[in-house]
């Protein structure tokens, strides 16, 4: 199992939407997966509507594609360059540390990504 963004192993993001690349519910990357969904998000109403706005409907199901639409409150593997939009945007969804995968921190800041972090 690949490990987290703080150094344990990878947990599991979320089964119900069921999520990942793999939709196996983990944040994980393997070949084919050029978008890197890679962080554990919870979404915000805030996020959502920036992601439809830059052309990235996440709120509405898309069947074809085994997506169920998704409200605030649910968590999803995002593409660490979307997060990584919406950081720097001032909205970026709330990330579940331990959900998300080590390879992130190639582009994003651990500081920045704890920052962040669900609360518990």
């Amino acid at each position: 199992m690949p490990t987290n963004v703080v150094g344990s192993e990878l947990q599991c993001c979320c089964r119900e939407p069921q999520t990942g690349f793999y939709r196996d519910g983990f944040c994980r990357t393997g070949p084919g997966d050029v978008g890197l969904h890679t962080v554990c998000a919870q979404m915000t109403e805030e996020f959502l509507e920036f992601s439809q706005a830059q052309g990235n409907d996440l709120s509405t199901p898309a069947p074809e594609w085994e997506f169920p639409g998704l409200k605030p409150g649910d968590r999803w593997c995002l593409c660490v360059t979307r997060w990584l939009q919406a950081f720097e945007a001032g909205v970026a969804p709330p990330v579940v540390l331990e959900a998300t995968h080590v390879s992130v921190l190639e582009f994003a800041d651990l500081s920045d990504l704890r920052a962040h972090a669900v609360r518990s």
